[in-house]
């Protein structure tokens, strides 16, 4: 039988565009600095920060906006974004450099990969998915990131009473999450169970939430806490 048959469904498609000459060269110029790159052992993110400290990570970090402005406003904190388009990690390092922002380590890969083999268990403190592609077509709804493989692997490395922090601007998709993670006992709902967080929790307000509100959609977080 075809090995074709056995590729995993992935909850992105690799649309890249050009990269700009200034996303090239912050590719070339910082990617020593800020880059991870996965290797056949866990990260250890302790020595690649140069200290223990809080951490976050964000999968989908999109151009980085959001993430260079969590890593700016808490300085004592780090971050590690996952992103697979190229022209999104080069808008950030270009940021994070022309910035001087040091607290931010970058992995351009896919996220479940990347949890599955290359993150320890209890590594973070808060794990973020903020606006993920909603596939928004019925036959497409396999697709989308957060099922249940999704949820073991944020409740493994989350450490205890660690959170998962989710947004979204596509109302059927918020359900879907709500449902979900309402349902899995390894997660509590720190709104109540059936309720969206009346906050967005501390994050910064997103390019993917303006355009949403511009559309007309509205936006719902949805804040968790591992339970065991």
């Amino acid at each position: 039988m075809s090995a074709q048959l056995f590729r995993p469904i992935r909850s992105f498609v690799r649309r890249e565009g050009r990269l700009t000459p200034g996303q090239e060269r912050a590719l070339s110029e910082h990617w020593s600095t800020f880059g991870v790159s996965p290797t056949d052992v866990h990260f250890d993110f302790a020595q690649l920060f140069g200290r223990d400290a809080p951490r976050t990570l964000e999968i989908g970090f999109g151009n980085g906006d959001t993430l260079l402005h969590m890593a700016q406003s808490d300085p004592d904190d780090d971050f590690v974004g996952i992103e697979v388009h190229r022209p999104g990690v080069g808008k950030l390092l270009h940021g994070l450099a022309d910035h001087r922002v040091s607290n931010v380590r970058i992995i351009n890969a896919d996220a479940m990969e990347i949890m599955a083999h290359n993150i320890g268990d209890a590594s973070f403190d808060r794990v973020m998915l903020l606006f993920p592609d909603p596939w928004p077509k019925k036959r497409h709804h396999k697709r989308r990131i957060v099922r249940d493989s999704f949820i073991q692997q944020v409740h493994r490395v989350l450490k205890p009473d660690g959170l998962l922090h989710m947004a979204t601007d596509w109302e059927d998709y918020a359900s879907n999450m709500l449902e979900q993670l309402d349902a899995c006992a390894l997660f509590r709902n720190r709104s109540g169970n059936g309720c969206y967080s009346d906050s967005r929790g501390g994050r910064p307000e997103t390019k993917f939430e303006r355009r949403g509100i511009k559309l007309g959609h509205g936006v719902w977080d949805l804040i968790y806490e591992r339970m065991v």
